[in-house]
């Protein structure tokens, strides 16, 4: 049986706040979730994540950083949309979600329906700035988990169980085009 929904948590544990979906993902992998959703931490690995696109799911879920000019915590649900403009690189050390689905959609993967459980991160550190690694997510983020993790599990009910129209952040960001609100 394939898995109708997957939870994918991104972010690097190493660089602040955008370990985000790294921690909510690893307290929904001890909670009782159907059958037909699979709940992963891809972290870093955008191949991994490829690879893993290539299964037939309806809804993937990403759980992630994402910064939107919002105060530090603020939990959104984006829908965004990935345009095919041509383009298709990916970092095989790295996580650019919109690579990564461009380059899972080159390989031959469906189109499933995507959503993101944003949060607006207070500290990310530059990959660059290894010096300055942080292993550990901010107060307002780190307080921000728990309510996450409560959104993925009502859309997890929802989405796993009748298709309920889940309201959605129409504003732009990270993710490209918002959805349309409900």
């Amino acid at each position: 049986m394939s898995r109708r929904l997957l939870v994918a948590g991104i972010g690097n544990i190493f660089l602040g706040d955008d370990g985000f979906g790294v921690e909510v993902v690893r307290r929904l992998a001890g909670r009782e979730l159907p059958e037909e959703v699979e709940v992963a931490d891809f972290g870093i690995r955008g191949l991994d994540l490829a690879y893993a696109l290539q299964e037939d799911y309806e809804v993937v879920v990403f759980v992630d950083a994402a910064p939107r000019g919002e105060r530090p915590g603020t939990v959104s649900l984006i829908e965004p949309e990935v345009e095919d403009d041509g383009e298709v690189t990916l970092d095989t050390h790295g996580m650019d979600p919109v690579k990564v689905i461009k380059f899972a959609r080159a390989l031959g993967a469906g189109t499933p329906r995507l959503l993101v459980v944003g949060c607006e991160p207070r500290v990310v550190i530059s990959g660059e700035d290894f010096d300055d690694m942080l292993m550990e997510l901010s107060q307002p983020v780190s307080a921000a988990v728990g309510e996450a993790v409560k959104l993925v599990e009502s859309l997890v009910e929802e989405l796993a169980g009748e298709h309920k129209e889940v309201r959605l952040d129409a504003r732009p960001g990270l993710y490209g085009k918002g959805g349309e609100s409900a």
